[in-house]
């Protein structure tokens, strides 16, 4: 077997252990929590099926491969909770290092090829990245909100809090955000998003 080749499968089994990252969300019929892996594809598919409701032209493929690489560094960094503050702080360097040791695994031009790929998504300034993370914020909601915000009620998760996060799907998709928005709204009414008087939705 040749070195590149032997690099490819390596990392290719590298990567298995993202099965293994579970999220905070859970599966729809409040199923057991999903993983890093079943997330990622999920972002996938919903981007393809959902590419007409993006802002810009965007090359699908492109946005697709984003959606299944960007938590790749979660198998060092683990899952970071989208409303733990403290998390936050440290997500970033994590992550960084995380990226360097999984994709140097990599043959050089590949390695290249996916980081670049993945401080793109994390720079959030293309149509794709910003379609991809469209996608990685209303996954967690469609669940959340069909297993009748179970996740939100546990963690106490406020309407300032998940306007902060959701209020960027806008930037990807203003036809997703008034989806996000209703159902935002209906989970405030229904108790499984504490009300905050600071209601901050831009």
């Amino acid at each position: 077997m040749d070195d590149r080749l032997k690099k490819q499968l390596e990392f290719s089994l590298e990567i298995d252990k993202v099965k293994n990252i579970f999220r905070q969300t859970h599966l729809s019929g409040k199923g057991r929590n999903e993983n890093d892996a079943e997330h990622s594809w999920h972002l996938a598919i919903m981007a393809y099926l959902l590419r007409e409701y993006s802002n810009e032209k965007i090359d699908i493929a492109k946005v697709m491969l984003m959606c299944l690489i960007h938590d790749i560094v979660e198998i060092d960094a683990g899952d970071t909770y989208a409303y733990d503050s403290e998390a936050l702080k440290t997500q970033k360097a994590r992550e960084e290092a995380a990226k360097n040791r999984i994709y140097s695994i990599l043959p050089d031009d590949q390695k290249a090829e996916l980081m670049a790929l993945f401080d793109e998504f994390e720079a959030y300034e293309t149509p794709e990245a910003k379609f991809a993370h469209a996608m990685d914020n209303l996954q967690p909601l469609i669940l959340n909100d069909i297993n009748e915000g179970g996740d939100w009620r546990a963690h106490g998760v406020t309407e300032e809090q998940i306007y902060g996060r959701q209020s960027k799907t806008r930037l990807g998709s203003e036809k997703l955000f008034e989806v996000t928005d209703n159902i935002i709204q209906k989970n405030i009414m229904n108790g499984n998003i504490k009300r905050t008087d600071d209601n901050r939705r831009s």
